[in-house]
């Protein structure tokens, strides 16, 4: 059974826009906003007026002093004026938390067009700042001091799997080269270099060591960004095609890490049940996903959270090419976060857009050919937070 089947409507995504991701100096959190808010109810073929509701997703958590940004989607038109707005918070998954909610403004009735964004401003701060914020995302580190900040996080996981099911770093920088390369087509991207899987697996002084085993190109770089997307019940005669929500997922895991297999992402792999169940598809059924690869022990666990492997496994996905753009199941064909960046707030709307791209063949040198049906996948902490959605073409 499907959300349309379910429901008895439909939540399609009726327009959609992206800045680029980066450095980007010349911008302010407000510009980035408005930027993309514009271009996404420009795309849609509305009018500002026509907004029934604005969710933001951000996280900040102290990276710049503006915590209340969620009528700054206001300065994009007069019209604007009175819009219910309003901020939401789910750490790395605050993006696709923003899309859930307007998702079900729909769904209740309340709204019949609802505007999401997702934004982030952070190379600005200070290493020690961004780093700080980061781990507040996590139960046992939050406020404490730490050389490796996330990424000793992420790299506990993995030497916890590799005392489990045996050694992945060549594997991971595979994963890394393959969203390296991915990335080179991604106009949005931050690091459009294809850099090898020579370089990506090995340690030097261009790719130090990190956090052992998690290299620099293990890493999603820090990012400044913004994507937003129109959620409406119909469609709105927009400059592309509409896609539709077929189902959605959402489940968290416990906070404390004793709590929580390190290797198992037992909520994680709730939210995909959840969403492909509501879908009514297998994974099979799916012609790619764009998921969480913060860092690409991140991405490793992810397929075999979602099926594609069984536990201990999810180097086959790899060495038998299944992830790859002309494989099976092509995964994070933008570059994932590890090429295309990580501003915190905007992820899981920017794979939303990337996805509807995808499914509307607008994706320009990332299309895939004639994809019909995607998942997105965005994760808050270590496991915690975990949203999933599919998508279908109309």
């Amino acid at each position: 059974m499907s959300l349309r089947e379910q429901f008895g409507k439909d939540v399609l995504l009726t327009g959609w826009g992206h800045s680029r991701f980066g450095k980007l100096t010349d911008e302010t959190l407000e510009s980035l906003i408005v930027q993309v808010a514009t271009e996404a109810i420009g795309n849609a073929g509305i009018e500002p007026g026509q907004i029934d509701e604005i969710y933001l997703g951000q996280f900040n958590s102290g990276m710049m002093p503006l915590a209340f940004p969620s009528s700054l989607a206001l300065q994009v038109s007069e019209q604007l004026a009175n819009v219910p707005s309003t901020r939401v918070e789910n750490a790395c998954a605050s993006g696709s938390a923003a899309f859930q909610q307007g998702t079900k403004s729909l769904l209740a009735g309340t709204a019949k067009t609802v505007l999401v964004i997702g934004a982030e401003k952070m190379t600005h701060a200070g290493a020690d700042v961004v780093g700080a914020a980061l781990l507040g995302a996590d139960y046992d580190m939050a406020g404490k001091a730490s050389s490796t900040g996330f990424t000793g996080l992420f790299a506990e996981v993995a030497k916890h799997y590799e005392k489990r099911y045996g050694p992945v770093s060549d594997v991971l920088g595979t994963i890394a080269a393959k969203n390296h390369r991915n990335g080179v087509d991604n106009p949005y991207a931050q690091l459009r270099k294809d850099l090898g899987e020579e370089f990506c697996r090995t340690v030097s002084d261009k790719n130090p060591m990190v956090a052992d085993p998690l290299r620099r190109t293990d890493c999603s770089p820090v990012s400044d960004g913004a994507a937003a997307v129109v959620l409406s019940v119909a469609p709105t005669g927009g400059a592309t095609a509409p896609v539709r929500l077929a189902g959605f997922g959402h489940a968290n895991d416990f906070f404390p890490t004793e709590r929580r297999d390190p290797t198992a992402f037992t909520a994680t792999r709730a939210s995909w049940q959840r969403a492909l169940g509501m879908a009514g598809v297998g994974l099979g059924e799916l012609d790619f996903a764009e998921v969480h690869d913060c860092f690409t022990i991140a991405e490793l666990l992810m397929y075999e959270a979602m099926g594609l492997t069984e536990p201990g496994q999810g180097a086959r996905a790899i060495e038998e090419g299944w992830v790859f753009k002309d494989g099976k199941l092509p995964v994070n064909v933008s570059g994932g976060l590890k090429a295309k960046g990580h501003p915190v707030g905007a992820t899981g709307v920017s794979q939303h857009v990337i996805a509807a791209m995808q499914l509307t063949g607008t994706a320009g040198d990332m299309q895939l050919a004639n994809p019909r049906r995607g998942a997105v996948q965005n994760m808050g902490g270590v496991g915690i937070a975990n949203y999933v959605s599919v998508l279908e073409a109309l």
